[in-house]
């Protein structure tokens, strides 16, 4: 991203230049970096994310808009990559988090039609608000941008609980309410992406999440039905966790972490992902200008 380019086209671009364009979920900043390094364009931040890893929480509304800011302040300024954030139900104030999202360097942010005792959207007893007051919410985050290229994705869970017609209603209204992109949530065929791309003629994001009520669809089957993002929420942080456990472990039952050492990153890895050399050369620049 470069000085001129705001974060909301920098996502644009990124939709525009990848198709399906791979977005990744990152819980804080050095996994921005990793992300960064690995070649992606752009970045994710998921309010599970933020529960699970951030706070410990279960992903229930247990956490607000003052825990997603810090990690939005701390990943955009680890990362030049557009961050799209998730905004649940709006915090109550749709056009308030609008605005703090873009002032701590968000590049988008989705925002989804359940109740405020939201659930995760794989899980079931998921319960909606109407059509109008979604499109409200729609309204007053688009209304609020103090910069026009900040995007607002509309995420549904209808078709869960109302089905793919329903789904398809409902982005219909959602898109006229404001919605530039749409995220319909748990569909479990590829043919019902197909559906709603064929509908409608904005960007529409699959959430390819593991243990979920969608299958691991390949982004070449996601091309093919003219998905525009393919979304990876949690996979860095659940194959983390899963090394971190098994560390935990390890090092608890053999009172030693040798057997390790090879499924870790090495110090020097670390080091160039960080950028530290020239971080310390900086500080022995400043050393050196304070003995003359």
């Amino acid at each position: 991203m470069d000085n001129h380019t705001s974060a909301g086209q920098c996502l644009r671009d990124a939709i525009a230049a990848e198709q399906p364009l791979q977005m990744v979920g990152v819980i804080n900043a050095y996994c921005a970096l990793l992300a960064q390094h690995a070649g992606f364009k752009a970045l994710y931040l998921s309010g599970a994310g933020v529960a699970n890893a951030s706070y410990g929480l279960p992903d229930l509304g247990l956490t607000n808009i003052d825990n997603v800011l810090i990690d939005i302040h701390r990943i955009s300024a680890a990362s030049d990559l557009p961050l799209l954030v998730d905004a649940d139900t709006g915090f109550g104030d749709p056009a308030g988090t609008a605005e703090r999202f873009i002032a701590a360097g968000a590049a988008g942010m989705h925002i989804e039609d359940q109740i405020e005792q939201k659930r995760c959207g794989h899980r079931p007893n998921k319960h909606l608000v109407s059509t109008e007051e979604m499109c409200d919410r729609i309204r007053a985050a688009a209304s609020a941008r103090n910069n026009s290229d900040f995007a607002i994705m509309a995420r549904t869970d209808a078709f869960a609980a109302e089905g793919i017609d329903a789904a398809l209603e409902r982005i219909h209204r959602y898109i006229e309410a404001g919605a530039e992109m749409v995220f319909p949530e748990a569909l479990t065929e590829l043919e019902q992406y197909q559906q709603i791309t064929a509908n409608i003629d904005v960007p529409v994001l699959a959430n390819i999440t593991e243990f979920g009520q969608t299958q691991l669809f390949s982004v070449d089957e996601l091309a093919s039905a003219r998905v525009a993002i393919a979304l990876y929420p949690l996979t860095a942080f659940r194959s983390m966790s899963a090394a971190a456990e098994q560390a935990y472990t390890s090092l608890r039952q053999q009172g030693t972490q040798k057997s390790l050492l090879d499924t870790m990153q090495t110090r020097e890895q670390l080091y160039q992902h960080l950028d530290y050399y020239r971080y310390e050369q900086k500080i022995d620049e400043v050393l050196d200008d304070d003995d003359k």
